[in-house]
């Protein structure tokens, strides 16, 4: 492998997830961080670390030019950019090949290609993958618009060709709501992505989203099975499980083949997801999207599958044929984890960022926590509130779910308040535990003030 020096391009826990990751392999690690990350604790585990700038992500993380460069300037061969900031901007993964490094990711055609909605959509189309009755590509006039919803049937979702994250999206009930609510859409997209290119896609009524890991190494993809990701607030992910639950094996069987010939068709490189709807009621499945990234709730795969999918990703992409067949990955129990974010759930999640008193987070076998806070860390107020991941493992989901209501009430975090009440209170729930959940489940169950003092407990 020709990856010796590798540049995290990223901050927070997953900063610290490369590095022990590159660690693993013997690889020199180097950290870049702003001004307001100077004591996070992936810097103080690194072998180098590198400001790149100040505060605002703007000026540091998102700033393509500042970023390349200070890699070149380290000696790095490789940069991993983890998730979220330029993890999917085919700019960033041609500046830093063009730099003559590595980009620990797919090639920026392939991050460019499924960052589109439209062009993933016609990839997976292509590659024989479900995909949800919808536009053929950009609708650029309302008058298409209007025609390809009444063929499709109401509702309709209006979503952003570029871009992720909820932005950009909306759901039009009737003709008049179409005309109301793409042109809100269509200025949502041009302000957060700069593109203003939507498309329509016909809603599933309570779906769920299930997602299939992929690694591959450019030729040949395998797959790592599925994850749940049906418990959502505000479109973003909450609470994840491996495998997902109540999916008949041939569902399964044929959704995690379709991921595979789609990676394989885009000739993807590293480590990916491939994100479905699933209609439960008709045992349908059809694709979303694909992540070319590690995602946040990669470990709930490492567990049920022993894999170090960090790892692995970054020895394809510095060189290495992928080294696990396919019938070597197999599932192994039931892994869930919950998102520790520093909001006040009792306060609409209102961020609370702080400084960490006491610290007790319980590691033991079967249960992990991804992380990068230490006694008297200031969070800076400047970032994404996640500040870890808990991740447990049993053999089976209910005792999964019990060992997770046991490692929440274990946990302590000083100084802050967290999201910890929220994940007691879903461990308690009876829907929860008979998985009667869908992706707009969560919001309405919140709605309803099942999140009490009571149900969830302190911060």
């Amino acid at each position: 492998m020709s990856i010796a020096r590798l540049f995290i391009a990223n901050r927070g826990e997953i900063a610290v997830r490369i590095i022990r990751a590159a660690k693993s392999l013997g690889i020199h690690t180097i950290q870049a961080h702003s001004e307001a990350d100077a004591d996070m604790l992936a810097v103080r585990m690194a072998d180098e670390a590198v400001c790149i700038g100040p505060a605002q992500a703007s000026k540091s993380y998102l700033d393509v030019d500042a970023v390349v460069k200070a890699a070149k300037d380290a000696g790095a061969d490789a940069v991993h950019p983890g998730y979220g900031f330029l993890a999917e901007s085919p700019r960033f993964a041609r500046a830093v090949v063009e730099a003559g490094m590595i980009f620990v990711g797919p090639s920026a055609d392939t991050i460019q290609s499924m960052g589109d909605k439209v062009s993933a959509r016609q990839a997976a189309e292509a590659a024989g993958v479900p995909v949800v009755p919808g536009s053929d590509g950009r609708v650029d006039d309302m008058d298409a618009a209007a025609e390809i919803a009444q063929r499709i049937g109401y509702p309709v979702m209006i979503k952003a060709s570029a871009g992720g994250g909820g932005r950009g999206i909306r759901i039009a009930e009737t003709p008049e709501e179409l005309a109301k609510l793409a042109p809100q859409a269509r200025q949502e997209a041009e302000a957060a992505f700069g593109d203003g290119g939507i498309y329509i896609e016909k809603v599933i009524r309570e779906p769920r989203h299930i997602e299939v890991q992929v690694l591959a190494d450019g030729k040949r993809a395998v797959h790592c099975y599925e994850r749940e990701c049906s418990l959502q607030r505000r479109r973003q992910k909450v609470w994840e499980e491996a495998p997902a639950f109540a999916l008949p094996e041939a569902t399964r069987q044929a959704m995690c083949d379709s991921a595979v010939d789609l990676a394989e068709a885009v000739e993807y490189m590293g480590a990916g997801t491939v994100e479905y709807l699933y209609d439960a009621l008709a045992d349908k499945y059809y694709f979303i999207e694909m992540n070319t990234r590690i995602q946040v709730e990669h470990p709930v795969t490492e567990m049920v599958t022993g894999l170090d999918l960090v790892a692995l990703m970054i020895r394809v992409c510095g060189g290495e044929a992928l080294p696990v067949s396919q019938d070597e990955i197999a599932l192994n129990g039931h892994a869930i984890e919950v998102r520790l974010n520093a909001e006040d759930p009792h306060k609409k999640f209102m961020p609370f960022p702080g400084a960490v008193g006491a610290l007790d987070l319980p590691e033991s076998d079967g249960i992990r926590v991804d992380h990068f806070l230490y006694e008297g860390y200031q969070i800076p107020p400047f970032y994404d509130s996640l500040i870890g991941k808990l991740i447990v493992h049993a053999q089976t989901r209910e005792a999964a779910i019990d060992k997770m209501a046991g490692a929440l009430g274990a946990v302590k975090i000083d100084g802050l308040k967290t999201t910890i009440p929220l994940h007691k209170a879903l461990a308690a729930s009876d829907d929860v535990r008979a998985g009667r959940i869908h992706t707009q489940w969560l919001e309405p169950w919140l709605d309803a003030g099942n999140l009490t003092q009571e149900t969830g407990g302190a911060s």
